[in-house]
């Protein structure tokens, strides 16, 4: 679909690129020229996936263990970053969430989720938006963040949270950084499946009619998301700032994507609150 040095000579640094949609938009990036660093908080997983990146696409891609819900670590990440050469793009995809009834989530449990998507996406942005600044150099800061933004979302209510002030930040840098040369976009996916994801918002015993009930009638496929972010991230989106891109088949315009959990029963609920608490 695209020319292959589409992202030649780009250092791109993907947060939680060691599974999932992470890994999926780090191949892409690989495979149309870019160098690539993952970033994660196990080292281990993202080895594994290094090299199943460098066999399959023979790109260079460099691993780094950090926490992105501590701004040191952040910091200090960046700063190895860029005493090889400055960054030119920076994909906030770490995140975490799961579902859960809004009045029975402890202050830990809502922390869990706003840490790494909330906190962390402001400290990678911030972190590498400064570097941009001080070095004249131009940067894009692509953001995957969802639906919710839209619709809002019962049951996922700080994933919800976090998302749309992600969204805030993505459309208010736009206009502050977009004469230092900086552009910040966003995708927001419907369901694209993932291990991770799947196990915490698809449980066991819920509804699964909600394929059916996509207007294109399936799921979405990593590549599609690959696709759209490789994109968005090149010099030929050049003129897009502050958007977020919608790419879910046209889901979120017949469901907020919840409403299936209206109808659980409180053992329901018990149930899976017993197996969060036990991973």
């Amino acid at each position: 679909m695209f020319e292959t040095g589409l992202l030649r000579d780009k250092r791109i640094l993907v947060t939680g690129g060691g599974s999932g949609l992470g890994a999926a938009m780090g191949t892409r990036f690989l495979a149309l020229g870019a160098e690539l660093l993952i970033c994660g908080r196990k080292l281990d997983r993202l080895e594994a996936t290094a090299s199943e990146m460098r066999a399959q696409t023979g790109g260079k891609v460099t691993t780094i263990a950090c926490d992105v819900r501590d701004g040191a670590a952040v910091e200090n990440m960046m700063d190895t970053i860029w005493r090889e050469a400055p960054l030119d793009i920076l994909v906030n995809n770490a995140a975490a969430t799961f579902i859960a009834q809004s009045e029975h989530l402890s202050f830990r449990a809502a922390d869990a989720i706003l840490a790494p998507t909330l906190h962390g996406a402001m400290y990678c942005t911030l972190a590498a938006g400064k570097r941009w600044i001080d070095g004249e150099h131009n940067g894009v800061v692509l953001s995957i963040l969802s639906t919710s933004t839209i619709t809002g979302r019962a049951f996922t209510v700080p994933s919800a949270m976090a998302k749309s002030a992600v969204l805030a930040m993505t459309k208010s840098l736009a206009v502050e950084w977009g004469p230092k040369g900086i552009r910040t976009v966003a995708i927001a996916p419907g369901p694209f499946p993932t291990a991770g994801a799947s196990g915490q918002l698809r449980p066991e015993g819920r509804d699964e009619g909600w394929t059916a009930r996509n207007p294109m009638g399936r799921t979405g496929e990593h590549g599609e998301l690959a696709d759209l972010a490789s994109f968005l991230v090149s010099d030929r989106a050049g003129y897009i700032n502050g958007e977020m891109v919608v790419i879910d088949g046209g889901a979120h315009l017949r469901s907020s994507g919840a409403e299936d959990l209206l109808r659980w029963t409180d053992a329901q609920w018990s149930e899976q609150r017993a197996v969060r608490s036990k991973g």
